[in-house]
C-alpha cells in the first residue's frame, strides 16, 4: 500500500544503496571553486552535498574548506578545532595537502581539508608573502593531488571577494556559482563576474564559469520562477536543469554534523542534490568528447 512514508523510505534506500547507478568519472580531474560573495545563497550547503552525492556513487572527492567559519568541515564531520592540521598551515607552507586531509565520516571516498579559526587572519598574513594569490595553486599541485587521487576537488570560499577567494580562483579550472531564487539573487553578481574576468585576464586564463546552480527554489512564489527564467536566459546551458528546493531539512543537517544525503536521504533536498551531482558527473565525462 502506498503511503508518503513508504515512498520516502523507498527513495532513501535508493540514495543510500546506489550500486545500480555508477556515475561516470570525469575526462580529467575537475577542480571547482564554489563562489558567491553574497552570503546565505547555499554555497557551503551545495559544496558538501554535491561532494557527498558524488562520493556516494564511488567517485573520489576532496573538499577544501577555505571559509574561516569552517561550516563545510562541520557538515562533513571533520574535526576543525584550533590546532588541527588545516588549510591555514597548507597555505603558509608548514604542511602538505595530504597532511591536512582528513576522511569524512559521511561516506567513503570523501576527504576534507578543514578550516580552523586560524584561517581568519590568513588574508593579512598572505599580503606580505611572495606569490600571495597563488599559494593555494602551489598547494594543489598535480603531485599533491595525485597523492590523494580525487576525481573532483571542491573549494568552498568565504562570502567575500578577498584574497582567499582569489586564491581559490587562481587554483581552480572551473567556477560553480550557486544563485538563490530570490529577489536579491543577481545583486552583486556582476561584480563577481567582473572579478572572475580579471582573474582570467591576469592570473588564470583557463578559469571558466562552467556551472550555475539554482538554490532555495520555492515553487509557491511567482518570483522564484521569474528569477529562474532570468538566470537561464542569461547563462543558458551553464545552468543545471536541477533546481534545489527551499528545505528545512537541508538547513538542519549541518547542525547534526551531516549532509542532507545522510541526514534525510529520502527527502526532496537529498534527491535534488543527487540529481544535480548526476548532471555534474555527466558533464564532466562529456568534457573529453567535446
Amino acid at each position: 500500500m502506498w503511503t508518503p512514508i513508504a515512498e520516502e523510505a523507498e527513495r532513501a534506500t535508493r540514495v543510500l544503496h546506489p550500486d545500480a547507478l555508477q556515475l561516470p568519472r570525469p575526462a580529467r580531474r575537475r577542480v571547482l571553486t564554489v563562489a558567491n560573495q553574497k552570503g546565505g545563497v547555499g554555497k557551503t550547503t551545495s559544496t558538501v552535498n554535491l561532494a557527498a552525492a558524488l562520493a556516494l556513487h564511488h567517485l573520489k572527492v576532496l573538499v577544501i574548506d577555505l571559509d574561516p567559519q569552517g561550516n563545510a568541515s562541520t557538515a562533513l564531520g571533520v574535526e576543525h578545532r584550533s590546532g588541527t592540521p588545516s588549510i591555514y598551515e597548507v597555505l603558509i607552507g608548514e604542511i602538505s595537502l595530504a597532511d591536512a586531509a582528513a576522511p569524512s565520516n559521511q561516506t567513503d571516498n570523501l576527504v576534507c581539508v578543514p578550516a580552523t579559526i586560524d584561517l581568519a587572519g590568513a588574508e593579512i598574513e598572505l599580503v606580505s608573502m611572495a606569490a600571495r594569490e597563488s599559494r593555494l595553486k602551489e598547494a594543489l599541485s598535480p603531485e599533491a593531488l595525485d597523492s590523494l587521487q580525487p576525481d573532483y576537488v571542491f573549494i568552498d570560499c568565504p562570502p567575500s571577494l578577498g584574497l582567499l577567494t582569489l586564491n581559490a580562483m587562481v587554483a581552480a579550472q572551473e567556477v560553480l556559482i550557486p544563485i538563490q531564487c530570490e529577489y536579491y539573487a543577481l545583486e552583486g553578481l556582476s561584480q563577481l563576474l567582473g572579478n572572475i574576468e580579471l582573474v582570467q585576464q591576469h592570473l588564470n586564463p583557463d578559469l571558466d564559469v562552467s556551472t550555475i546552480l539554482l538554490t532555495m527554489y520555492d515553487g509557491r512564489t511567482k518570483l522564484a520562477d521569474q528569477v529562474t527564467t532570468e538566470v537561464r536566459n542569461h547563462f543558458q546551458e551553464r545552468v543545471l536543469k536541477t533546481v534545489i528546493p527551499r528545505s528545512v531539512k537541508v538547513s538542519e543537517a549541518p547542525g547534526f554534523g551531516q549532509t542532507i544525503i545522510t541526514y534525510d536521504p529520502g527527502s526532496r533536498g537529498a534527491m535534488s542534490y543527487l540529481d544535480a551531482a548526476k548532471e555534474l558527473a555527466v558533464r564532466g565525462a562529456e568534457m573529453g568528447t567535446t
